[in-house]
């Protein structure tokens, strides 16, 4: 059986612990989402544009190769249809004006939101990992 990482979703309540459900309020957290997450994180600190975001998200494991630049558009794009991100055009000196996104209040909820469920499932993967190597000696 194979599952992908993908496909798994983060349940407040799911017998999984306590430390997910204090914040989830019952929110399903699909690691399909995590694209969302890290540009929330990009953002938190400075604005961003499209092409800018691409290269930064390398940091997180993704190749420029493999985030195609209408998939991180329409990602921004359904973003600010739930007031994650604010978007503006700004002069782009001499070539032509930008698209740039900044994080707003819901955002960084958002954002803390998801780093909450992502240290619980950090620390469930942990024991699961160290389970297993205590097994194999």
């Amino acid at each position: 059986m194979h599952i992908a990482a993908m496909d798994i979703e983060m349940k407040g309540d799911q017998g999984m612990g306590d430390e997910v459900n204090s914040f989830c309020n019952g929110k399903h957290y699909k690691m399909e989402r995590f694209l969302e997450v890290c540009i929330l994180l990009l953002l938190y600190k400075e604005t961003g544009h499209g092409y800018g975001l691409i290269e930064q998200l390398s940091y997180f494991g993704s190749s420029e190769e493999r985030i195609n630049v209408s998939t991180l558009y329409r990602t921004l794009r359904n973003m600010e249809k739930e007031r994650l991100v604010v978007s503006n055009w700004e002069e782009g000196g001499q070539g032509p004006k930008k698209r740039v996104y900044n994080i707003t209040d819901s955002g960084q909820k958002e954002l803390v939101s998801w780093i909450e469920a992502l240290k619980g499932r950090k620390a469930r993967i942990e024991k699961l990992i160290n389970r297993y190597e205590s097994l194999k000696h």
